[in-house]
């Protein structure tokens, strides 16, 4: 409609310009001057209407206004479309054919080259106390009597069957049974390396010849899985599953705050964990102290479950088991100064076995074989360290508040008098010293100079919070282990890697 408008409006306008140019065109006036501006002034009101009725459709006719505009540009777009090139059809362009001879390798040369290829068999085994050159050989598979002398006579071969038993040693011989190389692997030579080292010892035969030589190199830490249900005891359920006695030691740690070991144990009690297990180029070490940390842990004791993950603040560097819920594990005082052991006297009255009286026990027994390592259950100061009477070797920890611990009947003593101790800390070894029936040790908690129950104290010792700082990074941590707890759960009474 706009466009059918406009034209008339043109055709008018193109009308009075035809009838203005014609020669020969009438005039009402004599004057040319006046009539030439009479002319122009009605060619102006006519384009002044024509335009007036353009404005006037256009306000009530927007919509169609717009798609008169769209359509012009369309057929632009059209045109625009059908001139673009188009791209060279495929099946035009020119094809050629190359034909390469491949030269096949002469079979009978390869059929020698598989013939002469020696064909290595590796066993592995471990080095017994009562091993000899000949019987470790014959155990794993090889007959080399050069080899065996070389391991009686070679200062550093001679050390496969030097110090402990338990190296783990990896024989590869040939069809034959003779000797190619053996790699013995045992902890490192230095202890403050022994936790994250070990030594590699290689035997390699060149002609008819042996060659030693010894190296330190890092042991690998790798997450496992592992899961059991308590049937006897803690350590009975962690053997069944394979899991290392010090993982188990340390998740009695872990959970010591939550779950008496000692009498609160229930037959039917779950278990799920994550730990490290230390490898020397790829194998699981076999050795003592071959375990890294408890990573992470779930019990379920009496229907009740609790859960721990280890955690390291970044920017303190300081580590503890926590909570889930971001509240410690670690309380002022551990629950016993015993990793593991079983209790033989509570804090209570009993029949003194020299005495031969009733009297009040003021403290609690830990049964225990000689030997075994004692730990201060909080930081504080060695206040005695030495004799006293019927407690024979005793050691004496000042802690914060006013409190203090006792420790005695000893067989050794590891620290002095003013040593500052942490919690956790070996301070001695279980003894018989003093007055004592049997190895035990006899263990006291003083507040004020008043004997209280040491189970009671650490039960209501203050815990440690998160900072507020490392919760972001915590609850990372806790998102990963809660999926491995998952997966471990499901492997009762197995431990693996991850």
């Amino acid at each position: 409609m706009l466009l059918q408008h406009n034209r008339q409006d043109f055709k008018a306008a193109s009308l009075l310009a035809l009838a203005w140019n014609r020669p020969g065109r009438d005039c009402p006036s004599d004057n040319p001057g006046m009539q030439s501006v009479t002319a122009v002034q009605k060619r102006l009101h006519q384009l002044q209407t024509a335009l007036k009725n353009a404005e006037t459709f256009a306000a009530r006719h927007p919509r169609a206004l717009t798609a008169s505009v769209v359509g012009v540009l369309s057929c632009f777009a059209v045109t625009a479309f059908g001139i673009a090139p188009l791209a060279p059809d495929a099946a035009e362009l020119p094809r050629r054919t190359l034909v390469e001879t491949v030269p096949m390798a002469d079979i009978s040369a390869q059929l020698d080259e598989l013939a002469s290829h020696a064909i290595g068999l590796t066993r592995a085994e471990a080095t017994r106390s009562s091993d000899t050159p000949d019987s470790l050989l014959k155990r794993a598979g090889a007959f080399d009597p050069a080899a065996a002398a070389f391991l009686r006579t070679d200062p550093l071969a001679r050390r496969v069957f030097q110090g402990r038993a338990g190296k783990m040693v990896h024989l590869t011989a040939d069809a034959s049974g003779q000797v190619q190389k053996i790699v013995v692997r045992f902890p490192a030579e230095k202890v403050e390396q022994q936790g994250s080292h070990f030594t590699r010892l290689t035997i390699a035969r060149d002609g008819a010849q042996f060659s030693a030589r010894t190296e330190t190199a890092p042991l690998q830490a790798q997450v496992a899985l592992g899961s059991g249900t308590i049937r006897s005891s803690l350590f009975a359920a962690t053997d069944d599953a394979n899991i290392p006695d010090a993982i188990a030691s340390q998740m009695a740690d872990m959970f010591s705050g939550d779950i008496d070991f000692h009498r609160e144990l229930r037959k039917g009690d779950r278990f799920s964990i994550v730990y490290e297990m230390l490898t020397a180029d790829g194998e699981p070490i076999t050795w003592d102290g071959g375990v890294g940390r408890l990573l992470a842990g779930e019990f379920t004791n009496n229907g009740k479950t609790y859960s721990a993950v280890y955690f390291k603040d970044s920017a303190t560097g300081k580590a503890s088991f926590y909570g889930f819920d971001g509240q410690s594990k670690r309380r002022a005082f551990l629950s016993s100064p015993m990793e593991f052991s079983r209790i033989t006297s509570g804090f209570a009255m009993r029949f003194h076995p020299i005495m031969q009286t009733w009297r009040q026990h003021n403290g609690v027994d830990y049964g225990a074989p000689t030997g075994t390592a004692v730990r201060s259950v909080g930081d504080g100061t060695v206040e005695v360290a030495g004799w006293q009477n019927g407690f024979g070797n005793v050691v004496q920890v000042r802690h914060s508040g006013d409190r203090s611990t006792v420790y005695a009947h000893l067989s050794k003593i590891d620290v002095k008098k003013g040593q500052r101790v942490e919690q956790g800390q070996r301070i001695g070894a279980v003894g018989s010293t003093g007055w004592a029936t049997g190895p035990h040790l006899h263990f006291e908690f003083r507040v004020g100079g008043r004997h209280v129950d040491p189970r009671a104290i650490a039960r209501a010792s203050e815990a440690v919070t998160l900072p507020n700082y490392a919760k972001a990074q915590f609850q990372q941590t806790v998102a990963s282990v809660k999926t491995q707890l998952a997966v471990a759960e499901t492997m009762d009474g197995v431990s693996a890697a991850d």
